[in-house]
């Protein structure tokens, strides 16, 4: 990963991706206006921030990424393996109607910004830089279970024709496979959904832990995608950078991530 710094705000970037050209960031929790617990840069407001911090948040996020709000769309996410295919004539999607409503986009749209928020779950960004095609992917546990990583990579293929062998991802920031304790029901959910084993057992732990970034890669590599890219940054044992669901207890923002086709 590549480490990056824009005005105070704190970010990473895929080394792959990067070297093909691709516009894109990670962004810490580092650099922004909100405080108390979504200190500082947090981009959502249903966690209960205040909209003018979250507001100044997004500009300044999307100026180190060389764009502006104007310029983006994001979705509201419900755990679900659903892909939105996003169109030329987008931005004039209502911001609240049904069709955004969506844990995966695709575009090949030029100058158009993917952004989606996270605070543990596992942020995926694709790129087919033969057919021009940009993917954002947030996969929790459900995520994972719903296939959603499949589902991203089937869409990219129906709607803009994309060779999964073409595609290149990257695997960002999430809770990591030491912090990641489920309950035995949960473990097997998740395991019965990817291709290779994934449930980690530690010494002394009185219950299973998952592997989310391998999950995730598993079910990448099931689709027929080659390269990936995995940041290895476990969002839960470092909350000086990230914001964390489960290290916080709920109570704290939202990263964001964010792609650009140029």
């Amino acid at each position: 990963m590549i480490e990056t710094r824009h005005n105070g705000l704190f970010s990473l970037r895929f080394e792959r991706l990067t070297a093909v050209g691709l516009r894109h960031g990670v962004f810490s929790r580092l650099g922004g206006v909100s405080e108390g617990i979504y200190a500082s840069l947090n981009l959502s407001r249903s966690t209960g921030d205040a909209a003018e911090p979250v507001r100044e948040n997004r500009r300044r996020m999307f100026e180190a990424l060389g764009t502006t709000p104007e310029l983006s769309l994001t979705s509201w996410l419900t755990h679900s393996n659903r892909v939105r295919v996003i169109a030329s004539g987008a931005l004039r999607d209502k911001p609240h109607s049904d069709d955004t409503h969506a844990d995966a986009m695709i575009t090949r749209a030029r100058g158009l910004a993917l952004t989606l928020r996270f605070a543990d779950c596992v942020p995926i960004l694709l790129y087919d830089p033969a057919r021009g095609v940009i993917g954002i992917t947030h996969a929790g546990w459900l995520g994972i279970e719903n296939g959603v990583l499949g589902e991203t990579v089937r869409a990219m293929r129906e709607a803009f024709d994309c060779a999964p062998q073409d595609v290149l991802a990257g695997i960002g920031p999430s809770i990591g496979p030491t912090r990641f304790e489920v309950g035995e029901d949960v473990a097997a959910r998740i395991q019965a959904a990817v291709p290779e084993p994934v449930v980690l057992r530690h010494e002394g732990a009185p219950r299973p832990h998952v592997d989310l970034w391998r999950a995730a890669a598993a079910q990448l590599r099931a689709s027929g995608v080659r390269e990936i890219e995995t940041a290895a940054v476990c969002t839960a044992s470092d909350t000086a950078r990230w914001f964390s669901h489960r290290a916080e207890k709920g109570r704290t923002g939202r990263f964001g991530v964010a792609v650009v086709l140029d």
